[in-house]
């Protein structure tokens, strides 16, 4: 499997579309707020998230599935009675691992001052980056057991299921175009890197940037980035990665420009 292609119709295909389709519309929205610096929202949809992925554990346990998603009666003692499932059966991450996980981004969503009034902690970037942390890791834990690959498969499945389009790139008829003309040669190519899921080949990039000199492009875009750490520009395969940076880089900056 390519994690970075794998097409959303199919992920996850082992859980049936009544729950499967509300999850990954779930973990979007989480990280689209997050994106967007909407705290609230973000953690919020945190819960939405518990209760969709213990409805699909509790389904997976029972041997069928609920019609929808379910919000249990009590979110910690319906996630203790899974702790109770058969060893010889189930995973420790199904019994245990992913269960305890629930509880604690639960935990956020109902006492950290986002699921009602009266909590100690107003919504803010710190607890959002928990919840989307914790998301993640949960979304792709699901994706290592239906799917039966490792962790980094699992991680890198779940990177490429985050929308990253923007109205700032356009494509069109499989050509990317920055619709900012202003924007300097860098600020592009870390826009048009980010849009796609995958590494960029560094031919396609110089070509989508509309760049006129490619030896000009490769010193003065591509070098300059990688020295600020923004891309991993491997010289050789002639790819170019975003790196963390480059992505907190295009996210607090360059989807906000107006």
């Amino acid at each position: 499997m390519n994690p970075a292609s794998a097409e959303v119709g199919g992920l996850l295909a082992g859980i049936p579309d009544s729950l499967r389709i509300p999850l990954l519309n779930a973990y979007r929205e989480i990280v689209r707020n997050f994106r967007e610096r909407r705290w609230e929202p973000a953690e919020l949809n945190g819960g939405k998230l518990c209760e969709i992925i213990y409805s699909i554990l509790r389904g997976l346990v029972d041997g069928a599935y609920p019609d929808a998603p379910a919000k249990p009666q009590n979110m910690v003692d319906a996630c203790r009675q899974l702790e109770q499932t058969d060893q010889n059966k189930f995973s420790r991450s199904v019994r245990i691992q992913i269960p305890r996980m629930l509880l604690a981004l639960y935990e956020i969503r109902n006492n950290r001052g986002v699921g009602h009034t009266g909590g100690d902690v107003d919504p803010n970037h710190m607890d959002a980056a928990a919840v989307l942390g914790m998301s993640k890791w949960l979304l792709a834990e699901l994706v290592r057991i239906f799917h039966s690959v490792d962790t980094e498969t699992a991680r890198a499945t779940v990177d490429a299921l985050v929308d990253r389009t923007n109205p700032v790139v356009w494509d069109v008829a499989g050509v990317k175009r920055v619709l900012r003309p202003d924007l300097s040669f860098k600020d592009k190519a870390l826009l048009l890197v980010y849009s796609h899921v995958e590494a960029v080949a560094e031919a396609e990039l110089f070509r989508w940037s509309e760049h006129s000199n490619a030896a000009v492009f490769r010193r003065d875009v591509l070098t300059r980035a990688h020295k600020e750490k923004l891309i991993e520009y491997d010289r050789m395969a002639r790819r170019i990665h975003l790196s963390p940076l480059g992505i907190t880089y295009v996210e607090s900056l360059l989807l906000r420009v107006k």
